[in-house]
């Protein structure tokens, strides 16, 4: 019994950071969902100023790694299309929920209103949607809100009573329908297996990895800002100095003149000169010493991982998984930014559509995205040669609607 409780103490234990940098501002985090009384406020857990910050504005890897995903998922084509009672489905070209979509508001288009989404989304693990317009009726704008600025209200069941948004200490609540889920706020999140409320983000599994890459570059600037390495050791002449120390006058001097006149990228090269006793002694890094740029190149691999986009995409080098570019860009592609959209598609299918009616569907074009035309020449040719299928069938299977039913419309 005594060995039961030790291990249960183990495992709720809540753990102190071990290591400097932003990943101390959200180490040992434990959910606090299931403690949470109804109508109190749930901040996250974890400093998203800090995220953005150390990830998306300082680490090149990161930044490059999360616009590249948001880039691409913002590219993709979205189609609407509406369902009749037997299941056929028919491409709308000319929609009220499609506008919306082409001008989500004044200040994004499609394509700048998707890729802050897609952003937020890498960066916080959390994204938050606020439909402008009267309750029940169709929305006129859509908006994205900073995560930073939402708190979610607990509310009795799984849902949340209301997301409450709050900037220069002016707060507003968005209340949540208690039976249909139903508000003018649309939450999406990664799954977080730590709480309830909000999602985990990309920047904090890779938060050990951001820490290490900054902290290389900070490295190598300061390797520059001295030479590009440790230069060398001045060494004082005992038979000069009587004992080879330097007075506290002489050590100052000599200090102040090499910060002055010998350190930094403007001093590079230039001749030391050095009076009667003192001799320069060159000094340089061992290969054990080097196994920081190593380091910084392993450290870069984790980041793009944790991001989902293949290193060679971004450069890094190292292991190479893919044969070729090609087969990484697919790998992105398949793996990363398809999953990413059909996800916040089905989202705004559950939340977005029913604004404007029944038996319409929102849904990715992936046959224009041109990264998978190989994929899909080949599903198309594997189906055209399945002996075993109908036109019809085999029309289904890559998308199409029947010929027998666009028979039936023109008859």
């Amino acid at each position: 019994m005594a060995q039961a409780r030790t291990l249960l103490s183990k495992l709720f234990s809540r753990k102190n950071a071990q290591s400097l940098g932003f990943r101390s501002a959200i180490a040992g985090y434990t959910s606090r969902s299931y403690m949470v009384m109804p109508g109190q406020a749930v901040w996250m857990d974890r400093d998203y100023t800090q995220f953005a910050k150390e990830a998306y504005v300082k680490n090149v890897i990161a930044h490059r790694a999360i616009d590249m995903v948001s880039t691409a998922a913002s590219s993709v084509k979205i189609e609407l299309y509406s369902i009749n009672s037997k299941g056929v489905r028919h491409e709308e070209k000319f929609h009220p929920a499609l506008d919306i979509l082409k001008r989500p508001n004044p200040m994004q288009a499609t394509s700048d209103f998707f890729q802050a989404l897609y952003n937020y989304y890498q960066i916080s693990g959390n994204v938050f949607i606020q439909a402008i317009g009267a309750k029940d009726t169709q929305p006129k704008e859509l908006h994205l809100l900073r995560p930073d600025r939402i708190s979610i209200i607990a509310g009795k069941s799984a849902l949340p009573e209301a997301y409450r948004y709050t900037i220069s200490n002016q707060s507003r609540d968005f209340p949540v329908d208690k039976i249909s889920g139903k508000s003018m706020i649309l939450h999406i999140r990664k799954f977080n297996p730590l709480n309830d409320w909000y999602g985990l983000s990309s920047v904090e599994a890779a938060a050990y990895s951001i820490d290490q890459h900054n902290q290389s570059g900070a490295w190598n600037q300061s390797l520059l800002q001295n030479g590009a390495r440790p230069s060398g050791a001045l060494v004082v002449g005992g038979e000069v100095t009587g004992g080879g120390v330097l007075s506290i006058e002489q050590y100052n001097r000599v200090k102040q003149q090499i910060d002055d006149q010998f350190s930094g990228p403007e001093n590079a090269g230039r001749p030391l000169l050095l009076e009667g006793g003192l001799d320069w002694k060159e000094m340089s890094m061992s290969p054990k010493d080097m196994d920081f740029v190593e380091a910084k190149h392993s450290s870069a691999r984790d980041i793009a991982l944790a991001f989902g986009v293949p290193p060679q995409l971004l450069g890094i080098p190292g292991d190479n998984t893919y044969s070729n570019l090609q087969e990484a860009r697919l790998a992105l592609w398949e793996q990363t930014v398809i999953p990413l959209v059909e996800r916040t598609i089905d989202r705004l299918n559950n939340w977005l559509i029913p604004f404007f009616g029944d038996r319409l569907e929102l849904t990715a074009d992936t046959d224009s995205i041109t990264a998978l035309a190989a994929s899909n020449q080949a599903i198309w040719d594997r189906v055209e040669k399945s002996s075993f299928l109908t036109d019809d069938e085999k029309r289904i299977a890559v998308g199409y609607s029947p010929l027998s039913h666009k028979k039936k419309i023109i008859d």
